[in-house]
């Protein structure tokens, strides 16, 4: 199963907006857009979608998925 299959079955888990509100990519320092449905959170700048695994951001570039690859 692939790790996108995963997180479909897995249940959605919310984050805390106060969270959301102060974290920023640690690439450009610039605001996150939240994706609910995907559980990530996106850098539109840096063209890189963070995953939320268990309600906790992975604010890690080697996570990061691409949009590029889109």
């Amino acid at each position: 199963m692939t790790e996108m299959q995963e997180s479909a079955r897995a249940p959605k888990v919310e984050v805390d907006p106060k969270l959301l509100e102060i974290l920023v990519c640690p690439v450009t320092k610039t605001t996150l857009r939240y994706d609910r449905e995907r559980q990530e959170l996106i850098s539109d700048k840096a063209r890189l979608a963070f995953p939320i695994r268990d309600g906790i951001p992975i604010m890690l570039t080697d996570e990061a998925r691409s949009l590029d690859d889109e």
